[in-house]
Formats: C-alpha cells, structure tokens, sequence
C-alpha cells in the first residue's frame, strides 16, 4: 500500500514547549469506590483501571482555571521560553477536542489572551488525539513557504464531564459487561494543556529542528471510537487491533526513508499500558527510550505527546533524536523527528 503523505521540512525548528497540568488529581481508587456499586454487579474487580490501563491518577481544572485559559497559559510561557516577542507571532492553531461552544473557535480566545496581533492567522485543528502533532507540520510547512516567521500551537483539555457523565451512567441498572467495557477509556481520561513555538532553524541555532515524517490513514475504521461531551464509546479491542497495524505499515513504509530504529526518545501519544507495550512490541522500540506519562495523567488526547516532551525536554542533550509518533481515533497515523 502507498501512504497518503510523507514529507520533510527545511528551515523550520521547535523553539520551545511547555505544559500546564490541571490542579486537581483524581485517583483512579476513587472512581473504583464510586463505581463499586456496577462492580460488584458485574463481578468485576476493583482496581482495572491500575492493573489493565496502568493509569493510577488523571487531572480536573476548576474553577479558577479553564482549559482555555491553562492553553493561554501554556503559550505565554512557550513565548517567553522562546524569546519571540508576540507581535512577530504568524499563526496560532489550537488543536484541542475539548470546546465548550461550536461557534467562535477556542482559538480567537488564546488568540486575544496571548496578545497577539491582527496579522496573525487563528484557526483551531481537530484531529482526535494527533491534532497537536498535524498542527506542527502545517506550520512547518508554512513557515517553510515563507508566508509566516513564527508559529505558536496551543492545546487545552477537560475531561472532567466526560468522566461524570460516564460514571453517572455506568450506575445505572441494566449496564451490562459490555457496556462497562465500551466506556472503560473514558475513564482513563485526564485534563491538562501544552503548548509549543515554532519559527526558522537558520535563525535559531538554538533551537530543535523539525526534519519531517510521514502520515497514514486507515479510515475504514472510521466507526471504532465515538467522543462527545456526554462520553466517549469505543470497541478497544477492534481499535488496537486496527491501530497496530496502521502503526506498522506506517513504520515499515517510513524505513525507505528515514533511520527511525534507534532514536535516543519516542515520544508516543499516551493511552495505556496495552498501547504503549503493543506500539513497543509492533516496532521493536526499546521500550528504556519510551517515557510514559499516562499512569500519573491519564490520556490527555492531543495534549499528551506534547506534555510527555516538556517533561523529557531537560533530560534530552543537544543532537539527540527524537520521534513523536501516536494514533487517533478515525484512524490516523502521524510520525515527526526532531533533532534536538
């Protein structure tokens, strides 16, 4: 099969990313205790969520801070991080699936929050879980063409009603097994935001070069994971199955032409235990060079590759590779290095 996309970048570098993570922690004890009741009906055990997802702990905002306003928050620091004045920023994509309204965009809020100038492109991208990543390539690209110097990509995630809603009717009498299983992710969700900027290499020698990727679709499975605000549904077995081989095709077609083998940090979008040991086990990833910030957050969607390469930005030496790689729901593939 031939892949729908592959590309290279030629002047475009990661100057900064940053995280905001979500106040409130919300243990997955908790939410055994809270579904006891469904439990004990169905004769399921307590503590799933630790021994099959691995995810001990996700995040809620509240009151004080929204999802939108920790992605403003995010991109501020990323900006000061950088040292790229505001009134040189191009373009802003935010790419959450979090929105709490269909119409104006999250992003004319960061867009106003940040400070950033009439001239400067806002827009949101939705992409299940790897809209961040489809967002750095599109400002790559642009930056690249020369129509835009800087770029800023935001992203902000609430998955606290999700998970109530969730809770509330899992309660309910008549939930049977496959009920339970078919919602079982929603209760892995966490919140939290991130965000990265994005500007010329030949201007930034301090800076972590974006040398490109490839992408794949297999949209045939386009039917395996529904999510709104009141929950999220999902057939995980046909998902991972479908993903995984996505995941593969992808990373044998990639082999004729980049080196991915041996990256010193692949950085994955964060869902489970079972993902991350079947995307491991499928590339033959060393699994030393996968950090995981799933069991403490949660799935974070789109907002997790980012925060896991925050949080591995410190620990990460100059020249070091890194591959930031994930699924979404739909099904979608992206993968992007980054020379650091």
């Amino acid at each position: 099969m031939n892949g729908n996309a592959s590309f290279r970048h030629r002047n475009v570098s990661l100057l900064s990313v940053s995280a905001v993570l979500a106040p409130e922690v919300v243990s997955s004890i908790h939410i055994d205790e809270l579904l006891a009741p469904t439990l004990t009906k169905l004769r399921l055990p307590m503590g799933l969520l630790q021994r099959v997802a691995g995810v001990h702990e996700r995040r809620n905002w509240n009151d004080e801070l929204t999802f939108d306003d920790a992605a403003t928050q995010a991109g501020r620091d990323a900006l000061a991080v950088s040292g790229v004045d505001p009134a040189e920023v191009g373009l802003l994509i935010n790419t959450s699936v979090t929105r709490t309204h269909l119409e104006p965009s999250v992003a004319v809020r960061i867009h106003h929050g940040l400070g950033l100038p009439s001239s400067a492109l806002n827009f949101d991208i939705a992409n299940a879980c790897l809209g961040f990543v489809n967002g750095m390539t599109l400002a790559a690209q642009l930056i690249d063409s020369g129509q835009i110097k800087y770029a800023v990509i935001v992203d902000g995630e609430d998955a606290g009603d999700v998970r109530h809603n969730t809770v509330q009717r899992l309660l309910r009498s008549g939930v049977t097994r496959k009920d339970f299983m078919s919602e079982f992710p929603s209760l892995t969700l966490g919140a939290g935001a991130a965000a990265a900027v994005l500007g010329p290499a030949d201007a930034h020698p301090e800076g972590h070069q974006i040398l490109g990727g490839i992408t794949r679709a297999a949209t045939q499975h386009n039917r395996l994971c529904f999510g709104d605000a009141d929950g999220m549904f999902t057939d995980t077995k046909a998902l991972l199955r479908g993903g995984m081989e996505l995941v593969v095709e992808a990373w044998n077609e990639a082999k004729d032409s980049w080196d991915w083998a041996t990256m010193d940090r692949y950085i994955l979008h964060q869902v489970s235990d079972v993902h991350t040991n079947a995307i491991v086990k499928a590339a033959k990833l060393d699994k030393d060079r996968v950090p995981r910030t799933y069991p403490m957050l949660g799935n974070v969607g789109p907002a997790s590759i980012p925060i896991t390469l925050a949080g591995e930005a410190g620990s990460l030496d100059k020249g070091q590779r890194v591959l930031c790689m994930g699924v979404g729901s739909g099904l979608n593939t992206a993968m992007t290095e980054i020379v650091w």
